[in-house]
């Protein structure tokens, strides 16, 4: 009985270990985090451009009074920028940031 037990539990043991990484499976993980990192937009114009952020979308609100924005049309973590307003310098391609003017209407849309 004692030797059923133990071999079972060296079955069990032996089941749960996991076979060492190749140099193979390892230069696979680099090329697959490369093509992750290249496909994600590293700038504002790059993210702009692929439009990561939806602003596409939105580009009806250039040229109207921002007053007049409705901010639940916007996304989640948009951000509605005036001339005199500080903003964070941190990037996400996703974050739509609707400009407005000196003149009180949104000027463009960017995605960082």
């Amino acid at each position: 009985m004692r030797f059923l037990t133990a071999a079972m539990l060296a079955l069990a043991a032996g089941a749960c270990m996991q076979t060492p990484q190749t140099y193979r499976d390892l230069d696979k993980l680099g090329r697959d985090y490369q093509r992750e990192v290249s496909a994600t937009p590293q700038t504002a114009e790059e993210a702009t451009r692929r439009d990561s952020c939806g602003a596409l979308r939105l580009a009806y609100l250039v040229g109207t009074p921002a007053a007049q924005i409705d901010r639940a049309a916007l996304p989640a973590r948009a951000r509605i920028i005036t001339p005199d307003m500080m903003v964070t310098q941190d990037f996400s391609a996703e974050r739509l940031n609707v400009m407005v003017g000196s003149d009180g209407k949104v000027g463009s849309l960017a995605c960082y």
